[in-house]
């Protein structure tokens, strides 16, 4: 009789721990790469604002993910409450179909296969609404709103579309299930719906994201009195042309390397090897100064003028 191998001397467990991890690491991936994203989008907003390309800021793939629960906040709930919502109708909907059944009053069920039209209809007219905002991109592409209506109306209209199948499985027989399209066509009819359904969710909560980050920025915008007060030195003149910033010569000796002083600056961010700094009062005609981390500058934080 030929002895059964021992399983874990030959690793046949290793294929059980693979799958275990994978199923662990594949969620925290996609869920890093989608915070990722979300708070890049955000951060891009916000720093163009104020003329920033937030790639010349260095920051890191910790720093978007530490960036993305404020832009995210507002979508998840919503899609947590909408989610509650439809699952209660759902239970509602089954409840009521598996009592009609077993009762026998098939009569009872007319309501709900009205419904099924209604469903495909509104369903078709949504996403029809849908397709037609996105080859009308070229006419009304700067409507500020076409960035999350349209997607809005491809992920309702798709996953109405979805549900009047699921409706249909639950309210017909197993025999008018097999008169139906192929199996494999309505297969693959209904995972296109399901991918323009997260499709259209992710292009919405990217809109959204961006939306936060402008929101932000526009926030600070009218607080930069908030934001630490920055002393600049310089060793040439910067002709800084925003207004508000004074600039003072600083008195000469063998000593002194730095010839000029620079106040009321504001520091906006810090990258990886330099700050950008802005005026701490708002105008038309600011600009950002980009100031870098070396020897070429002497940078002092100011106190706030605010007593302990």
């Amino acid at each position: 009789m030929t002895p059964v191998p021992d399983e874990e001397a030959t690793g046949g467990h290793l294929p059980g721990w693979v799958s275990a991890w994978a199923t662990v690491i594949a969620p925290v991936t996609v869920l890093s790469g989608l915070l990722f994203y979300f708070g890049y989008v955000s951060s891009r907003a916000q720093y163009e604002y104020f003329g920033i390309d937030v790639d010349t800021v260095g920051l890191g793939t910790q720093d978007y993910i530490m960036r993305s629960p404020q832009p995210l906040l507002a979508p998840l709930l919503t899609f947590v409450l909408l989610g509650a919502g439809m699952l209660t109708a759902h239970l509602s909907i089954r409840r009521r179909i598996a009592t009609a059944k077993d009762s026998g009053q098939p009569r009872a069920l007319l309501p709900l296969r009205r419904l099924v039209r209604v469903a495909t209809g509104a369903g078709l007219a949504i996403l029809g609404g849908g397709i037609a905002l996105l080859f009308a991109f070229p006419l009304i592409g700067e409507w500020p709103g076409y960035d999350l209506f349209t997607p809005l109306l491809l992920a309702v209209g798709a996953g109405l579309l979805a549900y009047r199948w699921r409706l249909r499985d639950l309210l017909g027989s197993a025999a008018e299930r097999q008169t139906d399209d192929t199996l494999l066509l309505r297969r693959m009819i209904i995972v296109m719906l399901y991918a323009l359904v997260a499709v259209g969710v992710f292009w919405a909560t990217a809109t959204v994201a961006g939306w936060s980050g402008r929101g932000l920025a526009r926030n600070q915008a009218r607080h930069l009195d908030s934001l630490p007060r920055v002393i600049l030195d310089t060793k040439e003149r910067l002709h800084l042309r925003s207004p508000g910033v004074e600039e003072r010569v600083l008195p000469a000796s063998p000593e002194q390397t730095f010839h000029y002083r620079y106040r009321r600056l504001r520091l906006l961010i810090v990258g990886r090897d330099r700050m950008f700094l802005v005026p701490e009062t708002w105008s038309a005609s600011n600009s950002t100064l980009v100031v870098p981390l070396d020897e070429s500058v002497r940078v002092q934080f100011q106190f706030q003028n605010s007593p302990p």
